[in-house]
């Protein structure tokens, strides 16, 4: 059974996708073992205690500004808890190359539009459906990615596509692009465990 970290900033819905998967036995061989997020009165803390799942605030701020404190915090949080694989469901923030380097293989994001357009520094939330319906494309999507060093790197485990309609809005995209995420982050999550439990 490998256990799962899931990282998230906000409302957590990508994590309820991933525990409702768990739970209807779509996605197996895994199990949810800590959320984390740099954001003490996000969704996804809260979803976590009301599912009596191990839950972390963990900020930069929170560590007093010392990056090797927090990262050092983090290192240790995913140790206690046996933490096979990452799982950034939403989170805001940079994983420290520490993290990266001891999890390489084993880190998953996902991300609101089709990398590897769309992606890099600052291509976050409203950010990326404002710049897709900027540029007149009529087709967006999300993709779900190891995740290397660099913003949105990293080989594509899944994508899937929709359209980008004459009427959109960022927000009216989110919300269809949101519902595309909740479907293939758990497939790509499956796809990645299996990798994993076949090469050890």
């Amino acid at each position: 059974m490998l256990r799962l970290a899931v990282f998230a900033s906000g409302r957590g819905s990508n994590l309820e996708a991933i525990y409702s998967s768990i739970i209807n036995g779509s996605l197996w061989g895994v199990e949810l073992a800590l959320v984390l997020s740099n954001n003490s009165n996000s969704g996804a803390l809260a979803f976590a205690k009301g599912k009596h799942i191990s839950e972390l605030h963990l900020s930069l701020l929170g560590a007093g500004n010392d990056q090797a404190a927090f990262q050092n915090e983090m290192l240790r949080a995913l140790a206690d808890r046996r933490i096979d694989l990452i799982i950034l469901a939403g989170y805001m923030k940079k994983l420290p190359d520490v993290v990266v380097e001891k999890f390489q293989g084993r880190i998953i994001n996902v991300h609101p539009a089709l990398l590897p357009e769309f992606g890099g520094i600052g291509m976050y939330g409203m950010n990326v459906h404002n710049a897709v319906i900027g540029s007149g494309k009529n087709i967006s999507g999300a993709s779900v990615h190891l995740v290397e060093g660099e913003y949105d790197s990293g080989e594509i485990i899944l994508q899937e596509t929709c359209p980008v309609l004459i009427a959109d809005t960022p927000e009216s995209l989110a919300e269809r692009i949101n519902t595309i995420e909740h479907r293939i982050l758990p497939q790509a999550i499956q796809i990645v465990a299996d990798r994993i439990v076949k090469n050890t």
